[in-house]
């Protein structure tokens, strides 16, 4: 873009205020320039509105990722205001620069966290266990099956002003897809914290207190979004399982059953080979996508933490759908936002990927049946969807509904996204960093760098065998499955019928 106007830092400054209150709901005296962006919650919508509109203000482009490379209001004013000093070219090069990230470097597990020294009490049924992410998709389903499976009570870290309000919080996402029973309510106890804040936001005696009450470990709860930075996740799903470690070696040594992802394979270097569950994953290089670094950094963790002795399995989904007989989905998640970005668009990009989601039911039951088993210990598991379906095929579905989608190749997919998405009204805006931006070396998107020619095959041969004695099993992807979720998302109102 041609620099229109030059803007000062405080002109600028003045500016992201006005946005950061408009977007949040807050006034001008609350908003403090040198705290950190984070702590307005702004979510990824709220974060391409900024953008879009800063592009507009400035005249130039603005990556996303500047909004927590410059984590202040005052650094990123006055980093936009330099932008004006430099040339057309040193402006690209700017754009495009962001800082550099050693992943080793990050995987460094706190020298106190260690089950040595702890009383270890092993217990062969629990009575009490601990997860995150019970105001989350999985999280929800984990509590039902573990309600519903074992005869536990289950202790929930939930961000709320105090116990009631928490406890409202768990019982209304379960509601949500549909879990809630009323008999659950004794059995559900709300711990009040923050995965991203030391201890998890609890004072030493408490943290103490639950060490000392709970018998095992669930830790499913991870910050997702695809537009922020490695720096912008790490003190939730970095520093967050580095404390959940820390939980697990207190007082008594308890499992530590961690959801972790297949995106521990996403480095370049995996390529076309055959990853299998116990296979190490020493390879980080070209992973881009913040998230899928920060599980990378947190199960180097939680591997080292086991090498230290601690009892861990580690669980690793694809991508998770909705539930195979209910159809209620996580309509934040990527593939519900795609579908219905994709179909207002009335355009799908033409991509070799293969769609290998799998059913939440699947992932809950599968989860809390293998943390049961003694042998599961050490172990990790690939929850893998063991027959995935390309994507051309789910576009076949989608277009047999009497939907009016073409298919376009992902090239002329790209430009139709930049010249008709242009405003949070279509999900895909949302999601423009992750399908627009340039990312690698050879720059690239990221959807070309999940393309299959780049992808490992993730195989889940010890997972199914985990599960043979069991009556659990992935539902295929088929008519009738897509025509499931279908149903929900048109009867909850997500997408409208064509």
């Amino acid at each position: 873009m041609t620099l229109q106007k030059t803007y000062t830092a405080t002109d600028i400054q003045t500016w992201l205020i006005t946005q950061v209150c408009e977007q949040v709901g807050i006034e001008p005296d609350e908003v403090d320039v040198q705290e950190s962006l984070e702590s307005y919650n702004l979510d990824s919508a709220q974060a391409m509105a900024i953008v879009s509109k800063a592009e507009h203000f400035l005249g130039f482009q603005l990556s996303p990722v500047w909004l927590w490379h410059y984590p202040t209001i005052a650094a990123l004013s006055q980093r936009l205001a330099e932008e004006f000093t430099l040339d057309s070219a040193d402006q690209e090069l700017a754009i495009n620069k962001t800082p550099a990230l050693d992943l080793r470097t990050e995987a460094v597990l706190d020298s106190t966290i260690s089950p040595h020294g702890a009383f270890l009490d092993a217990v062969d049924e629990p009575e009490s266990v601990f997860l995150t992410g019970g105001t989350g998709f999985l999280g929800a389903f984990l509590i039902q099956e573990l309600l519903q499976k074992t005869r536990v009570d289950v202790y929930c870290l939930v961000r709320a002003a105090n116990t009631d309000e928490g406890k409202k919080r768990i019982q209304q996402n379960l509601a949500r897809y549909a879990l809630w029973q009323d008999n659950f309510s004794d059995r559900v106890i709300p711990v009040l914290g923050d995965l991203s804040q030391p201890l998890l936001g609890l004072s030493p005696a408490q943290f103490q207190m639950l060490a000392g009450k709970i018998d095992a470990v669930y830790h499913s709860a991870a910050l997702l979004n695809y537009v922020y930075p490695y720096s912008a996740l790490k003190a939730a799903n970095v520093l967050g399982t580095q404390e959940i470690l820390r939980l697990a070696c207190q007082f008594k040594v308890k499992p530590v059953h961690y959801v972790s992802s297949v995106a521990v394979f996403e480095s370049a270097a995996y390529a076309g080979k055959v990853v299998k569950e116990q296979d190490d994953f020493e390879h980080c290089e070209g992973i881009y996508l913040g998230y899928s670094q920060t599980k990378w950094v947190a199960e180097r963790l939680v591997k080292i933490a086991g090498d230290r002795g601690l009892p861990v399995t580690i669980y690793r989904p694809p991508l998770i759908a909705g539930h195979s007989k209910t159809g209620f989905s996580n309509v934040d998640d990527f593939i519900c936002l795609m579908l219905k970005g994709c179909v207002q668009l009335g355009s799908f990009p033409d991509i070799d990927y293969m769609l290998d989601m799998s059913p939440v039911d699947y992932v809950s039951q599968a989860i809390v049946y293998l943390s049961q088993q003694k042998e599961s210990i050490g172990k990790a598991f690939h929850l893998q969807h063991p027959q995935p379906i390309h994507i051309s095929k789910f576009f076949e579905w989608v277009k047999s509904l009497n939907h009016p989608v073409q298919l376009m190749p992902y090239e002329q997919w790209q430009a139709d996204v930049l010249n008709r998405v242009c405003s949070v009204d279509n999900p895909l805006y949302t999601l423009r960093p992750f399908l627009l931006e340039k990312w690698s070396n050879e720059q690239l998107t990221i959807p070309e760098l999940y393309m299959q020619p780049r992808r490992p095959h993730v195989s889940c041969e010890d997972t199914l065998a985990a599960l043979v004695d069991s009556d659990i099993t992935c539902p295929s992807i088929d008519s009738q499955l897509l025509s499931t979720y279908l149903s929900h998302l048109i009867n909850s109102g997500f997408l409208q019928v064509a």
